[in-house]
């Protein structure tokens, strides 16, 4: 009875997560980089999480700030670029890139504070189009990918090309950061909507668990809205990394024993994606760890 459950127990998709850490910490190469902050490195790895019966991979052994992947995907559904509309809500996870010391010190002196440049959510919206600034209207500028990839997904879903890109080299230079989650690819199969995720760098400690999440949860609102079931995450990074002063929290968050994922809920029908709101999401059952502190590295 001990070894079914303990075999049932190694099937929890957190599993994945967690050896992942290990791997990095016991077999990466020690790397500098532009931080100044030493990493453990491995390069290409894949970690994929089911979205099936409304089960929501949220990590639960640590605390991830739930609110904070809602309000950071609404506000790149939004277009904005605006660091400053996170903190407002009490979202501080863009400040320190939105920063007037930050700004300067990437030769963006003439800036305003918050103004990140043409980052995900301007890609999202408005590919291809001449970032100016945050006050300015881009209505119906560049190429909406998100509208684009909702169209394919309801009227082609065979389609091998249902891609949004964040990667616009033209534009990568305007940037505060450059994107870390790269490209997004959806599948449509059996009425399951499934993505996969390319992370050209992959912050394992801070940033993969928010990434996970937010990129389940987009891919849930897409079938909300295209009258599909969510089916699978696939996440697949490229640099794949552990920063040095991570290490001791990780060491802790590895030996704990994943408890059940969330469930998650849209407690309205809506039929476009503009129209979600924060409350219309609801996390049922989240019973993390305590929070585990790990220093960004900027």
């Amino acid at each position: 009875m001990q070894n079914e459950k303990e075999s049932k127990n190694e099937e929890h998709d957190e599993y994945q997560y967690l050896r992942l850490v290990e791997k990095v910490i016991r077999t990466g190469a020690k790397r500098n980089n532009r931080t100044g902050v030493d990493t453990y490195s491995i390069f290409g790895t894949q970690i994929r999480f089911s979205l099936r019966d409304g089960v929501f991979p949220l990590l639960t052994t640590k605390r991830v700030f739930w609110r904070a992947v809602v309000e950071e995907l609404l506000w790149f559904i939004k277009g904005s670029t605006n660091s400053k509309e996170l903190s407002d809500k009490g979202v501080h996870i863009w400040d320190e890139n939105g920063s007037r010391a930050f700004l300067d010190s990437c030769g963006f002196t003439d800036r305003e504070e918050g103004d990140l440049g043409p980052v995900y959510g301007f890609q999202w919206r408005h590919f291809g189009a001449e970032y100016k600034d945050i006050r300015t209207d881009y209505t119906g500028q560049g190429i909406d990918q998100l509208k684009e990839v909702i169209h394919k997904i309801k009227h082609c879903p065979d389609d091998r090309r249902i891609i949004m890109s964040n990667w616009n080299p033209v534009d990568i230079p305007e940037m505060a950061l450059p994107p870390c989650h790269v490209l997004v690819q959806f599948y449509v199969n059996n009425g399951e909507l499934s993505a996969q995720l390319y992370q050209r760098s992959a912050d394992i400690g801070l940033g993969v668990p928010f990434n996970i999440a937010s990129y389940s949860l987009l891919t849930y609102m897409i079938a909300h809205v295209t009258g599909l079931k969510p089916g699978e995450f696939v996440h697949t990074m490229g640099d794949c990394h552990v920063y040095v002063n991570h290490i001791s929290a990780l060491e802790e968050q590895i030996k704990r024993e994943p408890r059940e994922f969330p469930k998650l809920r849209i407690v309205r029908e809506i039929k476009n994606i503009d129209d979600f709101v924060a409350e219309d999401l609801e996390l049922i059952d989240y019973k993390p760890y305590p929070k585990l502190y790990m220093k960004m590295a900027v």
